[in-house]
């Protein structure tokens, strides 16, 4: 609307969408950095210097970045990674302490897939990982961390 002396006058339903918008892009932003998994199941096994990891799931969706206490204070250690995914895209990225990233491993819906390299845990003991899921569904994640 045009007000007579040229001005713009502003309906109060405008603010109420303005307003619904905003509180839209809010919780959009919110949610990125979000995982959601259902049916999800983990298994931590440890003994002296090595540890291994399970998790299954019944489904899962988005991305978040997850550390553990798996491992005496700054080791090294050789990380051997299985994923496997009925439908759906699945990745797992492990992150050395520093935040760069020490491999990246994707699933293939219907096959296994492998692979290894170094990782280092932080002055706690922690590993981090982070796992990024799209319309996944009935997935594994296996990881064993050797000396």
């Amino acid at each position: 609307m045009v007000s007579r002396n040229g001005g713009f006058i502003v309906a109060p339903e405008a603010f109420r969408w303005a307003g619904l918008a905003i509180c839209f892009i809010g919780c959009t932003l919110l949610l990125t950095g979000c995982l959601l998994i259902s049916g999800e199941q983990t298994t931590i096994a440890q003994e002296g210097g090595t540890a291994s990891i399970l998790t299954t799931f019944v489904s899962a969706e988005g991305s978040d970045e997850y550390r553990l206490p798996a491992l005496p204070a700054n080791t090294e250690v050789q990380a051997i990674v299985m994923v496997t995914v009925e439908s759906g895209d699945l990745q797992i990225a492990l992150i050395q302490p520093d935040g760069s990233v020490s491999f990246v491993l994707a699933a293939r819906p219907g096959t296994q897939v492998t692979r290894s390299g170094p990782l280092r845990s932080d002055a706690q003991g922690q590993i981090r990982y982070r796992i990024t899921a799209r319309n996944a569904r009935n997935g594994e994640i296996q990881m064993f961390l050797l000396p």
